[in-house]
């Protein structure tokens, strides 16, 4: 049951990490592609630059709530460790 319960929380940790970062490069995948489509674009470096500039900026933005959450789930892990 304990190790259910770790492999949730970790898997609940993934998704509060990574979420943002692939729900955000998504949206801005889809923008560009129609972007690209209505204006006749068809450059691929288009669509991985913009992508780049957005994962970079939620980086900077969310990276220490980020490195947060890790050390929260580390310091969790290493709890139990000793208990």
């Amino acid at each position: 049951m304990a190790v259910a319960d770790i492999m949730r929380e970790g898997m609940v940790v993934a998704l509060k990490l990574v979420g943002p970062i692939l729900l955000l490069s998504m949206l801005a995948g889809i923008l560009v592609a129609i972007f690209q489509a209505v204006t006749q674009i068809h450059e691929q470096s288009l669509a991985f630059i913009v992508k780049l500039i957005i994962v970079v900026l939620i980086l900077v933005i969310a990276g220490g709530r980020m490195l947060e959450i890790m050390l929260d789930f580390t310091r969790h892990l290493f709890t139990l460790m000793q208990g």
